[in-house]
């Protein structure tokens, strides 16, 4: 009953987070309450928490339960036990939340009677850092470290340094090998080298600007060099004849002699950071200096390496063939040789992956276990549906769509990926699904990131569905779309409608997921092209249903070992074929000089009824400049190129309506020739269209132009593309990586060879931004390191099917380091 009290008198949030503890601590603390964890849950928590209760003491409360709730997955049983006890408690007894029985009020000092003041809201439990963080400090600030400021403090921030474990895991980029120790007769132009020897003589010289010179003459046994500096008056001071130090740097010419101009040098009785050696060149910020960084590294490297517990127990070390983390930490800021700098790069890297690896799996097994609602399968309708099709689905579309109609028989809610390349019909596969959900009595949502794509799916998925009365379903199934054009009435009326069951389907954008949209009764949710969505955009989808099944769709083809790291915890569909009669898209290359033929090309093809797009590329990810690129060339191209064709502009700064009414006029043939940005990546079905002309083809990867390319060849004319390169000449120094490329899709259709293509060219961020998948930031891992991340998954899987829960003892410390990857992400579905 007091419960029952305690939660009306609640705000939404609190009382969402009240039933949830409940629920974990009914569950004996497996953190399995929520999916993903209560530490992926604190963040989304946090932001509606805020949102409703936007200043006072409940604010630094807020903040308080989000920290406690992030530490959730590194502590161990008893400590979530009094995590939440201790989180509860306040939820029951803080003033601002539930009013206290007959307490007269505090007032204020010296304020008017009856005003009261709540005391501020602190929520403190003795949940201890890890084992590993409470032995070595790692957690320390920066500033306890000897000669960190505060200015130094702010300095390192801005490189994401604020602890001594950022510091040991900010990483070299690269290494100045110094290693090769000479003697000065054998010293030759353009060499990076080593040399050792004894200061005879420094002089300063004045420049007329007033700049100083100080040059050294450095002796061996061998013979003499002069070392010159510029503007580092003080080195004349520390180069004092008859010292012995080490020079290392390039070996340069001056008036006709060699000379080391501006080489590092350190003395010779010291332990050698900057010189003699392979040495780190870690990324800097302005006020911070590559000397003041090695130095303060090393430092923290030699004082905490060694105190380092290893995550990974010896069986694993042993089996995996990696060395132990003392050992890569050393070995990966001051190796000894680069032998030694691979052996850790590699281990460190394995480490992220195999986190990560953990956490998809964990995931998946999470999500598996969920109770579902079955969708049956309603084989008459289905039967009906497809006989009603203008076309066969293919093969892949047929084996796709068994695979998620048994999914959707099943009592756990489906988490599955359907990719597909350009134009191999995902879309009538989702419908069908669309259709069994309906049947079922249940509602579907579909998620396209533009409203172009969604007003397509809306087009399609309705004209689809229209003959469901000929079916024998017995009413018509009501299809709505909802984007950020409608008018508030209409948006209204559709929230109305959606939560009172009269809506079967809605499409939509990012709109589907405001607070405002409810449905009755939510049964499957889907998502388009859902690289383009965050992870938490994806769970506020997946939240308004009860455990709803999830299909994503990807029309960006991605390596099948890239889909099984993005994506492990996702079952997986392909449709690797196109349906009969797409013809294959004749791909050209084309220089600068050539862009007058592409015109004329261009011109012949509109003057036989048909139709063409050109696009501009974006310019630094700035829809600003892209657009004022496109429109200038828009501009240019109608008063100069095509004064008798009919143009059109389109690009991502116009409004939804603006953006519609030019696609709309372009697909009824209105409109001859369509300029525009990327924005017509995805969701560009106009059949008539025949030419894609891409200017600035280099500055795309292989699978974004091979989307554009997707824009065209959707009708019965022959299609072209016409690839616009910037560089003028095959022989420009970054033409043949370019030329690799536009080769590369000059001679192939597949997207998924061009994926793989893309990966080995240009590496995983040109096509899918980590970022925007949802993955957690890596710091050595690269995705196109298909062997370690082989590696990983590979034991991982050995791990996980051990101890899904990483609860034994041996893997404590690596449950921590899981958690820590994976500190403010979600799940990636």
């Amino acid at each position: 009953m007091i419960d029952a009290m305690v939660d009306e008198m609640m705000p939404a949030s609190f009382e969402k987070l009240n039933k949830i503890l409940k629920l974990e601590q009914s569950q004996g603390y497996r953190n399995r309450a929520v999916i993903g964890g209560l530490e992926s849950f604190a963040d989304h928590w946090q932001q509606e928490a805020l949102a409703e209760v936007q200043e006072g003491p409940l604010v630094e409360m807020v903040h308080q339960v989000a920290e406690l709730l992030r530490q959730y997955a590194g502590a161990d049983l008893d400590q979530r036990n009094q995590m939440i006890q201790t989180i509860l408690k306040n939820l029951s007894e803080s003033p601002d939340l539930v009013p206290p029985p007959r307490q007269p009020p505090l007032s204020k000092p010296g304020g008017a009677a009856g005003a009261t003041v709540s005391p501020p809201v602190s929520l403190s439990v003795p949940v201890p850092p890890s084992p590993q963080r409470l032995a070595t400090g790692l957690d320390a600030p920066v500033t306890t470290l000897p000669g960190i400021s505060t200015a130094y403090a702010t300095r390192l921030k801005r490189l994401g340094i604020e602890t001594v474990h950022d510091l040991l895991y900010h990483f070299p980029h690269r290494y100045d090998d110094y290693s090769t120790l000479k003697p000065i007769h054998r010293l030759q132009y353009g060499e990076e080298t080593t040399v050792i020897g004894t200061v005879w003589s420094t002089q300063t010289r004045t420049t007329r600007g007033g700049g100083t010179i100080i040059s050294s003459i450095i002796a061996d046994a061998s013979g003499t060099i002069e070392a010159i500096w510029f503007n580092q008056p003080y080195l004349a001071r520390q180069l004092r004849a008859g010292r012995r130090i080490v020079l290392s740097g390039k070996v340069d010419q001056y008036l006709g002699r060699l000379v080391l101009r501006s080489p590092a040098w350190e003395p010779l009785e010291r332990e050698l950071i900057h010189t003699a050696r392979l040495v780190p060149v870690y990324p800097l910020t302005e006020g911070l200096g590559s000397r003041w960084m090695r130095r303060l590294i090393k430092r923290v490297v030699d004082h905490w390496a060694p105190r380092l517990e290893d995550p990974l127990p010896a069986a694993v070390r042993e089996r995996a063939g990696v060395v132990d983390l003392p050992t890569a930490i050393r070995q990966i800021h001051f190796p000894d040789d680069q032998q030694s700098a691979e052996r850790a790069r590699y281990r460190l890297a394995f480490d992220e992956f195999l986190s990560l690896q953990l956490r998809l799996l964990q995931q998946r097994q999470q999500w598996k276990s969920q109770e579902g609602r079955p969708i049956p399968r309603n084989q008459a309708l289905l039967e009906a549906f497809l006989a009603s099709l203008p076309f066969q689905l293919t093969e892949a579309q047929q084996r796709s769509l068994e695979q998620i109609l048994t999914d959707l028989e099943q009592p756990r809610p489906m988490s599955r990926l359907l990719q597909g390349d350009v134009g191999s019909g995902k879309t009538v596969v989702a419908t069908a699904a669309i259709l069994m959900a309906v049947a079922a009595g249940r509602q579907a949502a579909l998620m396209a990131p533009t409203e172009i794509l969604a007003e397509q799916h809306y087009r399609s998925v309705s004209e689809w569905l229209a003959p469901a009365t000929d079916w024998g379903f017995g009413r018509p199934i009501s299809v709505a779309l909802l984007t950020g054009s409608l008018s508030r009435t209409e948006r209204s009326r559709l929230y109305a409608a959606l939560a009172e069951g009269q809506v079967d389907v809605v499409i939509g954008t990012h709109a589907l997921i405001q607070r405002n949209v409810t449905f009755q009764d939510l049964g499957l949710a889907i998502v388009d092209e859902q690289h383009r969505f965050g992870v938490i955009q994806r769970n506020i989808l997946r939240q308004k249903g009860t455990a709803p099944h999830i299909l994503v769709m990807s029309a960006t083809p991605i390596p099948r070992s890239l889909a099984l790291t993005l994506y492990g915890d996702l079952d997986l569909s392909i449709i690797d074929q196109l349906p009969p009669g797409r013809q294959p898209i004749q791909t050209r290359w084309l220089l600068p000089a050539e862009r007058e033929r592409a015109y004329a090309f261009v011109r012949s093809q509109i003057q036989q009824g048909r139709q063409a797009f050109i696009l501009y590329p974006l310019i630094e990810g700035s829809d600003k400049v892209a657009a004022k690129a496109a429109v200038e060339e828009y501009e240019r191209l109608q008063r100069e190129v095509f004064p008798d064709l009919r143009l059109a502009l389109l690009h991502g700064r116009m409004k939804g309506k603006e953006k519609d009414e030019v696609m709309t006029r372009f697909r009824q043939g209105e409109i001859d020739l369509l300029v525009a940005t990327s924005v017509i990546e995805v969701g560009i079905d106009v059949p008539n269209a025949t030419v894609m002309l891409v200017e600035g083809a280099d500055r795309f990867g292989l699978a974004q132009l091979h989307q554009f390319r997707g824009r065209v060849g959707r009708g019965v004319h022959s299609s072209y593309c016409l690839l616009l390169s910037d560089l003028a000449s095959p022989d420009h120094p970054q033409m043949k990586a370019t030329w690799e490329r536009l080769k590369a899709i000059e001679e192939t259709q597949d997207g998924f060879y061009l994926a793989e293509k893309d990966l080995e060219l240009r590496g995983p961020g040109d096509f899918l931004g980590v970022r925007q998948s949802g993955l957690p930031q890596l710091r050595l891992a690269s995705l196109s390191n298909l062997q370690v991340l082989e590696h990983a998954r590979a034991e991982a899987h050995a791990i996980f099917q051990e101890d899904p829960t990483l609860s034994k003892p041996e893997y404590r410390l690596l449950a921590q380091q899981v958690a820590r990857l994976w500190q403010g992400q979600g799940d990636l579905s």
